[in-house]
């Protein structure tokens, strides 16, 4: 129970790798973690997303939007996973204002005591707002290389990547080995 007394976020929405949502949603808790699934709920009391490849359900009952200062500080970790949940995680009615998943994403990094974690395409979610990264190493999936170049992050060709209070994946496929990493990190804190 390496994680007990630790509380960490994963953000979701639909196009979900289940794979690595259903890895995270047993992985984490087995080691003690009080684990919560997040997204913008639009005004409802849940939300049911389907996942990319099977379509499997995830009903999702927390928002970020409704996430005060001293609730945000009671996590340990944040994590955006791979997949299509960043991309419709971005949108924003208001172009010319940041989508509210990247604000919290925002609020999230101003605090260096929470754990940031992106895997694969979860760095779509942080293009929005390219200085949370740029000078950083980071990986991610390969189509994004150009992303995460332009952005001004160092991209790093490792499966996992830790820079501080950042740990970066490469896939979803790589979901064990980025999750093993975050255990490590939070069981030392």
């Amino acid at each position: 129970m390496k994680l007990k007394g630790k509380k960490i976020g994963i953000l979701i929405e639909s196009d979900f790798y289940e794979h690595e949502i259903w890895y995270y949603h047993y992985r984490f808790p087995e080691e003690g973690a009080d684990l919560h699934f997040l997204t913008r709920l639009w005004g409802q009391p849940s939300l049911t997303f389907k996942g990319h490849e099977y379509h499997a359900p995830f009903e999702c009952h927390e928002s970020f939007e409704d996430i005060d200062d001293a609730t945000l500080k009671s996590y340990d970790a944040i994590i955006v996973p791979s997949a299509m949940v960043s991309d419709r995680l971005r949108y924003t009615e208001d172009i010319k204002k940041l989508p509210p998943a990247t604000e919290f994403l925002k609020r999230v990094f101003a605090d260096q005591s929470i754990l940031k974690g992106i895997i694969c395409h979860g760095m779509w979610l942080v293009s929005p707002a390219p200085e949370l990264v740029r000078g950083r190493p980071v990986t991610c999936h390969t189509n994004l290389y150009g992303d995460v170049v332009n952005m001004g992050a160092i991209y790093t060709d490792k499966d996992v990547v830790v820079d501080g209070d950042l740990v970066t994946g490469r896939s979803g496929g790589h979901a064990h080995l980025f999750a093993k990493q975050i255990i490590e990190i939070l069981a030392e804190r």
